[in-house]
């Protein structure tokens, strides 16, 4: 029994605990390759982005109970990550490098509240290609010797990435392939010879070479990227000996005098060992001993002659000298040869000497005018010029030293002795202004020696002037200007020319010519000064003669509104007439010396209402604001009638005045004619005015328009010109159309080749009484007039038909003699028509040719005329 309750209350108590107990939280396993969960086997690439959301924590509480989530790290390490406590959310928050880090340890944990779930995980950083190639044991300095065989391995070179995978592989290869004497290897980077190449110490002693390592490739941040590193190895070539000696100097060619010495030292012979780098020891001999004659220094190569000059027999001696390298163990190497010329000579012991007349000089002088004739010799040097010594020793040349192409001298080659002569051979160089003394050296050098003795003498010419320039003007023109008032004697301009020769050659004479010039100030003769009287223009300026001062006439009147301008020539000339010109050109400035000036001084016009009228004055000044006029009105009767433009001069009525009816009430007498005092003021300075009195009668259009030629008389009273013009308009037109109307009548005639019928021109003829009268005054005078006419056969017409006669222009009739004084008027020559020929009129000295006559009855008289002779002449058989 006492079991019982003791078991019930255990079991009582039981229930109570799991009523009340709480189950802790607990994360997802969601496996490999999942995004969310408790970061079972996560892993991450070195390259994601700082910010990036990488992961998802993810879990549950069994009560369903709200959960946080926390990550946290050792405190030893980076705190890589955050997390969002509410949605377990995980973000980047610090760079992440594989090499650096490849594995990120982190304590996740889960809390409801009451209970919190830690797990400890760890997250794998995957690589990213972001590492380049380090080449190691940097820098690459090496030694090759210059014998290496073709292919040899001579050096490696090794890079590392610490990248895995393609990213961490390593190739080599070198940067310029075409001009390189090298090769790598691709995978191991070994650098090689190449095949065929040498290396060569004497001609380069260092190369250059630059190798590239570059990896495999991967992918960094989602693209594909390749990373090389780049060195540069530097080979340096061994020398090696493999060069035979190299002479220095050659050819050799040695000269033993007559005059040497027995041990005397002749030259030297010098050889170098052709390996620089390390080189031998050079020792000399001589292959032949030249039976005795010279022998030469072991170490040193120089070669000596043992016996007299007198003892040698040949001029030339070919030695041949060996030189040998030993090398550091003593032993012999390499050899060369090298044969050396001797040449037994004469002692050259005397130079080329300079003599003057009293023995030898080394300088000469003379003087001399400027710009002598072309191949001119001087004669005042006495020169000669002596080598003592004998055959080759004595031949020298001659040239002269200084300012090239002057001079030349003669002889230029000489052999033992020589008369020098020096010609001119450029005058223009000969130039006293531009340099008062020449000096030369004449300069002896012996040729075919070998010492090549040498001697100078100084040759200094002083030159003299002579009148070679002519004067010059500092400008090609000289500008002036100057008021019209200047008072006379003014100066107006200096000019100025530079003659550059010396004393009286030198001195300038000035003289101007030209419109506004004439005289010299002392060369004003009673001549002169009457044409400068009579012509004043042409003598308004004068020059000092010795200043070059160019001042106005003391009697000059200028005035720029007759001449504004003017141009002349100024002349420089020196003693001997040698001249120059130069243009002068002289503005004279417009004062304000004129009145405006009206046409009349009292006018009178017509204006017609409305219309306005224009008075007009002018200013003779030459320029403006001198001739520009304005207009006023100094006095009016009635006033407060008319307005006036004080630029144009048109005057006008006022606007409140627009009919003759309000003039007409302005007007006490009522009359329609008023009187203006119109001035006019220049705007020069001072100003000129002067006034005009101007009488107006004033019409309307009313008026105007009874009468078309009154109106046209009244418009152009004030304006007469504008009459005349219309009138000789109207002239004109009658003009161009009779002679239109001639022209197109004459075209006519003559190409129907016609002569008008006489009856055509009588029935023009004004009345018969003239008629009568002439008839009997042709009748007085018949035999004469006949007697002027000869036959003369016309060529035949080919324009008329076959069946009639020709007909040609008839030729001019003879001049007619006056008429009798009953007469008014008389006869004009005219063409006398005729049938197969023409008469010509036969010159007449008795008989005034009369003047010609005009109008219809005057031609038909004439007509008349012709006829009769024509009968008349037919009738007497004057022709046949």
């Amino acid at each position: 029994m006492r079991r019982g309750p003791q078991v019930a209350l255990v079991l009582g108590l039981l229930c109570i605990y799991l009523a009340q107990a709480n189950f802790a939280p607990h994360f997802f396993d969601n496996g490999v390759g999942s995004t969310n969960g408790n970061m079972a086997l996560f892993s991450l690439p070195e390259d994601t982005p700082v910010g990036s959301h990488v992961y998802t924590l993810n879990g549950t509480d069994p009560e369903g109970d709200p959960i946080s989530y926390h990550i946290s790290f050792d405190p030893s390490t980076r705190s890589v990550f955050s997390v969002d406590p509410n949605f377990g959310n995980i973000t980047l928050v610090e760079e992440l490098d594989r090499e650096r880090e490849d594995e990120i340890e982190a304590i996740i944990s889960i809390s409801d509240g009451l209970n919190l779930v830690a797990e400890k995980v760890v997250i794998v950083v995957t690589d990213a290609n972001d590492e380049a190639p380090r080449f190691l044991q940097e820098p690459y300095n090496i030694l090759v010797p210059e014998n290496t065989p073709a292919g040899s391995s001579i050096f490696k070179v090794q890079a590392e990435d610490k990248d895995t995978g393609s990213g961490g592989s390593v190739t080599y290869f070198l940067q310029s392939l075409h001009s390189s004497k090298f090769t790598v290897d691709r995978h191991s980077g070994v650098l090689r010879l190449q095949a065929g190449a040498t290396l060569d110490y004497e001609k380069s002693r260092a190369h250059f070479i630059t190798v590239v390592a570059k990896d495999g490739g991967g992918r960094l941040r989602g693209a594909d990227v390749v990373f090389s590193a780049t060195t540069t190895v530097t080979i340096n070539v061994e020398d090696v000996q493999d060069t035979a000696p190299i002479f220095v100097g050659t050819p050799y060619y040695g000269y033993v005098y007559e005059d040497t010495l027995p041990g005397s030292e002749v030259l030297t012979v010098v050889a170098i060992d052709g390996d620089r780098g390390k080189p031998n020891h050079i020792l000399y001999r001589l292959l032949n001993e030249s039976d005795g004659l010279f022998e030469i220094n072991e170490t040193s190569g120089a070669i000596s002659v043992l016996q007299s000059p007198a003892q040698l027999r040949r001029e030339v001696y070919e030695l041949h000298v060996q030189v040998t390298e030993v090398n550091s163990s003593g032993s012999p190497a390499a050899q060369s040869t090298v044969p050396v010329i001797i040449r037994i000579v004469d002692l050259n012991n005397h130079p080329p000497t300079f003599y003057g007349e009293s023995g030898p000089q080394n300088k000469f002088e003379l003087s001399m005018f400027e710009h002598p004739p072309q191949g001119e010799i001087l004669r005042g040097l006495k020169i000669t010029v002596n080598d003592s010594d004998q055959g080759a020793n004595a031949k020298f040349n001659l040239r002269l030293v200084g300012p090239g192409g002057i001079f030349r001298v003669v002889p230029q080659t000489v052999l033992n002795e020589a008369q020098v002569t020096i010609i001119v051979e450029n005058s223009a160089a000969i130039d006293f202004e531009k340099s008062k003394s020449l000096t030369f050296k004449l300069l002896a050098i012996e040729v075919n020696t070998p010492e090549k003795f040498s001697s100078t003498a100084d040759i200094v010419i002083q030159l003299l002037d002579t009148n070679d320039n002519v004067p010059k003007f500092t400008s090609h023109y000289y500008i002036a200007r100057i008021p019209e008032n200047v008072p006379g004697g003014s100066n107006v301009v200096a000019v100025t020319a530079v003659d550059p020769d010396t004393g009286p050659w030198g001195k300038v004479q000035y003289s101007i010519y030209g419109t506004g010039s004439d005289l010299h100030e002392h060369e004003c003769t009673s001549v002169h000064e009457f044409l400068c009287f009579l012509l004043p223009m042409s003598c308004s300026f004068l020059i000092h003669p010795s200043t070059g001062l160019i001042y106005t006439q003391p009697w000059a009147s200028l005035d720029a509104e007759g001449t504004s301008r003017y141009n002349f020539y100024v002349k420089a000339e020196d003693m001997d007439g040698r001249y120059s010109l130069a243009e002068v050109f002289v503005t004279l400035l417009d004062v304000n010396d004129h009145y405006p000036q009206f046409v009349q001084s009292v006018q009178e016009k017509t204006m017609v209402l409305g219309t306005p009228l224009k008075i007009e004055a002018t200013d003779q000044d030459a320029e403006e604001p001198n001739n520009l006029v304005d207009y006023s009105i100094t006095r009016a009767e009635p006033v407060n009638v008319f307005d006036i433009d004080a630029h144009t001069g048109e005057i006008r009525l006022k606007n409140s005045i627009r009919s003759l009816e309000a003039l007409h009430n302005i007007t006490p007498s009522g009359e329609y004619s008023w009187s203006l005092q119109v001035q006019a003021k220049d705007r020069g300075s001072p100003s000129f005015s002067t006034t005009a009195l101007l009488k107006i009668d004033i019409t309307d259009t009313e008026r105007l328009s009874r009468s078309s030629m009154a109106a046209f008389l009244i418009q152009t009273k004030d304006n007469p010109m504008k009459a005349v013009g219309v009138l000789a308009g109207v002239m004109a037109i009658v003009v161009a159309i009779t002679v239109l109307i001639s022209t197109a009548t004459f075209w006519r005639n003559k190409k129907s080749n016609k002569v008008l019928p006489v009856r055509r021109v009588l029935r023009r003829r004004p009345s018969p009484a003239p008629h009568t009268v002439r008839i009997e005054w042709l009748k007085f005078r018949r035999a004469k007039a006949a007697s002027k006419f000869i036959l003369k056969e016309d060529p035949p017409n080919e324009n008329c038909n076959n069946s009639r006669v020709g007909v040609t222009v008839p030729p001019r009739a003879p001049a007619l003699p006056p008429p009798p004084k009953m007469a008014s008027s008389t006869v004009a020559q005219q063409t006398v028509p005729t049938v197969s020929g023409s008469l010509t009129p036969q010159p007449s000295q008795q008989l005034p040719t009369p003047k010609p006559l005009g109008g219809p009855a005057q031609s038909s008289l004439v007509s008349e005329l012709k006829q009769k002779f024509e009968k008349k002449s037919l009738g007497n058989k004057a022709y046949v």
